[in-house]
């Protein structure tokens, strides 16, 4: 009797923030479909003061607050253990560097990434996803508001926290804070969209 052959682990990665626009070159070529409208099993907001961004807002699991959101699921043509090491990478923004892989971190700080796992999530047997803490006091839109427009002076182009909530809006993300969050950012500029909130202040900065 011949042996059947076993049947390969299928794995993802689930994709809530900046990930779907922007996975990254081992991502991308390791890819092979994304599973659109994926609501994720557990809340996010924009609740992690990121300083690769300036400070500005990022989104972030979190334990109370937030709400579900629409995200979407990378299928890897991957281990999962090799589906690890690449997303570590790309969260640590360490992208090819082959020598960074993932080991769970001990003890785990508000610094530190984890990659977690879902078992049987959107289709697939393992499911991928990065817990990183949340560190924003106190979470409420005017200072959500603040930390963003602060940014656009402290970021790198493109990497502020009005351009980053632009892209969340563009991918169908919304949070329990993000509306008020957007209306407090164009209160505060006086401007009529996010777009002429970050064009005014990306010229306030260039002065």
């Amino acid at each position: 009797m011949t042996k059947e052959p076993l049947q390969k682990t299928t794995v993802g990665i689930l994709a809530y923030g900046s990930l779907i626009s922007n996975p990254g070159a081992e991502i991308k070529k390791a890819r092979t479909n994304i599973i659109n409208d994926v609501i994720t099993p557990f809340h996010i907001e924009f609740a992690r003061s990121s300083s690769g961004r300036g400070g500005a807002p990022t989104l972030v699991p979190v334990t109370s607050g937030g709400s579900h959101v629409k995200g979407q699921v990378f299928v890897m043509d991957v281990s999962e253990a090799k589906a690890a090491d690449i997303l570590y990478r790309r969260e640590i923004d360490e992208v090819g560097n082959m020598t960074r892989s993932y080991t769970r971190p001990d003890p785990v700080t508000d610094k530190k990434v984890l990659v977690e796992r879902l078992s049987n999530f959107a289709g697939l047997d393992v499911v991928l996803y990065t817990q990183i803490a949340a560190t924003i006091t106190p979470l409420t839109a005017e200072h959500l508001a603040k930390l963003a427009i602060a940014s656009v002076a402290e970021a790198d182009p493109d990497l502020d926290g009005i351009s980053y909530l632009i892209a969340a809006k563009k991918h169908g993300i919304e949070t329990a804070l993000s509306p008020a969050y957007e209306a407090e950012i164009l209160k505060e500029t006086k401007s009529k969209s996010l777009d002429e909130a970050l064009e005014k202040l990306l010229a306030k900065a260039t002065k």
